[in-house]
Order: C-alpha cells, then sequence, then structure tokens
C-alpha cells in the first residue's frame, strides 16, 4: 500500500514545502559518493544518539533531516511532503507550517535518542519531521481521499482510500515495529516516526480547536472545506489499427 496523491488541493502556493524539498534534493545530489569530500559532508552532519547524549555533534539534531541513504528513501519522503505538506502549510500559515516540521523533526531525532542512547548508528532522513507533516494532516482532513497504490504480486491497482486508514495504518505499523524490532539490525528509526507523528499532531490541535474541534469535523465531515481533485478512474489507452 503506497499513497501516489491525494484529493486535496491547495488553494494557495506551498512555499515552504517546496523549498524543503529543493533543499532535501540538492543536499542528496552534494552529498552522493561522487562528491568526495561532500560524502564526509554526509557522515559529519548525521545524527548519532551517542555523541548527543554527551553533548557533543549537536549541529545532527537539525541537519540529519536534511539527508538521506539512498535513492528510494529519498523518492519516498519527497512523495509524502508533497502529498500532505501543501494542505497543512495552507491551514497553519507559512511560519506555523515551518514551526511544525521542524519541532516534529527534534522531535523525532528525541525519541530515537531516547529509544538509542548509546548508538553510534548515524541517523539521517526527513521521515520524522515528514510523520509530524502526517500527523497533522490526520487531524484537520481525516476523510479527504488519498489515492494508493496496492500491489498483488503480479498486478496494482490504484483506490482511493481516506486518509484516516493510510495515515492509522501507517503510524500503527510504526508502533508495531518499534515495539518489536530491533532498534539497530533494520535500520528503520521507528521512534523517530513515532514521536515526529505525535508531534505533529499535538502542534495542530491549536488550529483544530479554534476551527471547532469536533464540531469542525461535524461541520466538514473530515473533508477539505473546498471541492475536491478529480483524476481519471483509468489510464486512456490508445487503439490498436486493424491490419
Amino acid at each position: 500500500m503506497f499513497p501516489l496523491r491525494d484529493h486535496n488541493p491547495s488553494l494557495r502556493p506551498a512555499f515552504v514545502t517546496w523549498a524543503l524539498i529543493a533543499t532535501n534534493l540538492a543536499l542528496f545530489f552534494a552529498t552522493m559518493p561522487w562528491g568526495g569530500n561532500m560524502e564526509e559532508l554526509w557522515f559529519s552532519l548525521a545524527l548519532y544518539p551517542g555523541m548527543v547524549t554527551h553533548g557533543q555533534m549537536l549541529i545532527g539534531l537539525v541537519s540529519h533531516m536534511f539527508l538521506h541513504a539512498g535513492v528510494a528513501h529519498i523518492v519516498g519522503n519527497m512523495l509524502f511532503l508533497w502529498i500532505f505538506g501543501d494542505n497543512l502549510e495552507e491551514a497553519l500559515g507559512h511560519f506555523g507550517f515551518a514551526l511544525l516540521y521542524f519541532g516534529a523533526g527534534l522531535a523525532a531525532a528525541a525519541a530515537q535518542i531516547v529509544a538509542e542512547p548509546a548508538s553510534m548508528v548515524p541517523m539521517v532522513g526527513a521521515s520524522g519531521a515528514i510523520a509530524g507533516v502526517m500527523g497533522g494532516y490526520l487531524l484537520l482532513f481525516p476523510r479527504a481521499r488519498v489515492d494508493v497504490l496496492f500491489i498483488f504480486i503480479v498486478f496494482f491497482k490504484v483506490i482511493p482510500v481516506p486518509a484516516w486508514l493510510v495515515l492509522g495504518v501507517w503510524f500503527a505499523l510504526q508502533l508495531f515495529n518499534g515495539t518489536s524490532a530491533d532498534l539497530v539490525g533494520d535500520g528503520v528509526a521507528y521512534w523517530a516516526h513515532i514521536g515526529g507523528f505525535v508531534t505533529g499532531l499535538a502542534l495542530t490541535l491549536p488550529v483544530w480547536a479554534r476551527r471547532g474541534a469536533t464540531r469542525f469535523w461535524a461541520r466538514s465531515g473530515g473533508h477539505p472545506d473546498h471541492p475536491a481533485s478529480t483524476y481519471p478512474s483509468r489510464i486512456p489507452t490508445v487503439p490498436r489499427r486493424r491490419k
């Protein structure tokens, strides 16, 4: 199950979201192995829980959010930020969205440090901050439709499902893996995802409350307060000519 897009158009330019995506992409290409000394910069800017707990390399608390470990890593993260970031930025405003993003990223780092206080495995990636964006989106737009790619061995299908299902399943998987998986062995910082998601949801609570809290859900039905986007249900095909 992999989200591709939502049906929740933003009505104003998402400048912060675009800037974050551009910065992440630029640093990814700059610090790839072909970058020579730039690869060393990647290691020096990663987050090392064991160093932070001793008051060293504190820059990693922020800089790790802009580093990625491979193509699949950055493509997945930037896709999630692209899908969910613009709507939350519109709801919170540019400055409020930036505060949530970096606040969730810092909380994600703190959660992983608590889970692995002595680890010297470098932690990188924007997924903790993006998890915060997902938490805020879930609170404000739980029934916005999200197109999800389902892959069944040899065939696939795109199915629109409510955001609460997509994001709820994602968060449940993080909780399950975070409490049962080897924290170091599988290479995924599950507790960073959990900490970021919960923080993003909490930071969005004041906006949700100002809009009426549960009355906001009752009034909007959990959908955006503007018409949803529509997409073709099928991929058009070119008819074949008869010989």
